[in-house]
């Protein structure tokens, strides 16, 4: 029975985390320099309901990015957790506002259809990955070794959400010992929305007054393999 109990949690990922804003904000600030000229690829969220496609272009004059690309999957419902059941997944490529403004025109927003499902594994989104100079986004925890191995693969720089307990994974903890992957700035313990029908575990779990469910996890941290100024501060020893 706890075998069978294991095999379906396996089964029912419970990946869906939608990151807000500030927590966005408040790590990428560290970044600015990497981003001019650049083209950003988000490939694990809906650009219409994305706060990672909100970030970058209501900055994208700001930061002088080149291009800003988003794929999602097969999610074609506004409402944030539409659970992919629709039949297409699309993707959006946004080149900036030419109006003067600096609010994103969604005359502008070039939004096109997906053959398949939008998975970041599939042909056409390795394509879209091939274009892109740098990645930002959170992608699934449960996909993370393979999402991370990708991104090595196609040696594309990146600023990824992660649950800590990756670092011990092998595959993870051989990048961070061979110096090809490093924690961000933020470490904290980072509110996600969550869909209704998840279940509360634990005191982490909770509802605010509008009937939304959120989650924390203490654990979650962001990784990187662009350079900032945290990996050149010095570490004070104090004890031997």
């Amino acid at each position: 029975m706890a075998n069978q109990t294991l095999q379906q949690a396996r089964k029912n990922k419970s990946d869906e985390f939608y990151t807000q804003l500030p927590d966005i904000e408040a790590e990428l600030k560290h970044y600015k320099e990497h981003f001019r000229g650049k083209t950003v690829l988000c490939n694990c969220d809906d650009p219409r309901v994305s706060n990672f496609f909100h970030y970058f272009s209501y900055n994208f004059e700001f930061l002088g990015l080149k291009k800003l690309i988003t794929t999602c999957y097969k999610s074609q419902e506004r409402d944030l957790f539409s659970q992919n059941n629709s039949e297409r997944a699309i993707y959006l490529e946004y080149t900036g506002n030419k109006t003067g403004g600096r609010v994103p025109v969604a005359e502008e927003i070039g939004i096109k259809h997906l053959k398949g499902d939008g998975d970041f594994r599939s042909p056409e989104c390795i394509e879209l990955l091939k274009q892109a100079d740098i990645v930002v986004t959170n992608p699934p925890f449960s996909l993370f070794r393979e999402y991370v191995a990708q991104l090595i693969e196609y040696n594309k720089k990146f600023i990824i959400l992660g649950n800590q307990n990756a670092i011990t994974y092998k595959d993870i903890f051989k990048l961070i010992s061979e110096n090809k992957i490093w924690l961000g700035r933020s470490l904290s313990y980072i509110a996600f929305q969550v869909p209704s029908y998840y279940q509360e575990k634990s005191t982490r779990y909770w509802q605010d007054g509008n009937g939304q469910k959120w989650r924390s996890m203490g654990n979650v941290c962001w990784f990187t393999n662009l350079d900032i100024a945290k990996r050149h501060e010095e570490l004070i020893l104090y004890k031997q």
